[in-house]
């Protein structure tokens, strides 16, 4: 593989995400593309982006890791607890739900999320398994990926809980870590860190989150010959 390129955080972003891989001039035959997760909630086009990710990693080896949101939606239809429901749609969940919905069923839908629920279940359960099995993390002789971060408190990273890899923040963000290997990872949008939507670079660290769906940017880190380029795609009105 010549170049790694690694993108974070597309959330319903797909028109982003598509240019971005025009932009990069992505070829499977020689690139390795890396997620980091998060790719449903907040964007609007939630439904193309994860069948858009399942086509690039049964098609051509692309590595995708779960965010906290891909696994709350999986949570959403799995199990039946309430505060999951409340979570959801406090976090851009009802951007997914009119992703998901069909013309038939527009407007009924979001006003009922039972019947998301059982839409889910009925029609997308290829979608929601997709989600569920996701890894957690990716390491080369390179890097380290994450969607969150790692916990600092655990001498050996990779016996952390779930939780820390899809939802640790500033722990991670403002300790030294001495791992012999950056991290890469999104999760916490680039501008929280350093005032600007593009990547952070830190001494071991790099974040990559440029906060598409808030009106921002989707970041490509590209990484070639032990090098660093960046690349991003303003968000489209």
């Amino acid at each position: 593989m010549k170049r790694i390129i690694l993108i974070s955080d597309i959330h319903g972003c797909i028109d982003e995400f598509n240019l971005m891989l025009k932009t990069v001039h992505y070829d499977s035959n020689l690139d390795q593309l890396i997620l980091l997760g998060d790719y449903v909630d907040r964007g609007p086009r939630c439904k193309e982006v994860v069948e858009r990710v399942i086509e690039l990693v049964r098609n051509h080896h692309v590595i995708a890791l779960k965010g906290n949101h891909d696994q709350r939606l999986v949570d959403l239809v799995r199990t039946p607890d309430e505060k999951i429901k409340s979570k959801f749609l406090e976090h851009g969940g009802l951007q997914t739900i009119l992703s998901y919905n069909s013309e038939e069923d527009k407007g009924i839908l979001e006003q009922d999320i039972h019947k998301f629920i059982a839409h889910m279940q009925e029609n997308y359960e290829d979608h929601v398994e997709f989600l569920s099995t996701l890894p957690l993390y990716h390491e080369d002789e390179h890097h380290i990926y994450v969607h969150a971060g790692i916990n600092p408190a655990y001498v050996h990273w990779k016996e952390q809980t779930e939780y820390d890899f899809m939802y640790i923040k500033d722990e991670f963000i403002y300790s030294p870590f001495d791992l012999g290997k950056k991290v890469v990872f999104g999760h916490t949008k680039t501008v929280d860190i350093h005032d600007q939507a593009h990547i952070w670079f830190d001494q071991d660290k790099i974040a990559i989150d440029g906060g598409c769906a808030y009106g921002l940017q989707l970041n490509a880190l590209i990484f070639e010959n032990g090098e660093y380029r960046t690349e991003y795609v303003s968000k489209m009105k």
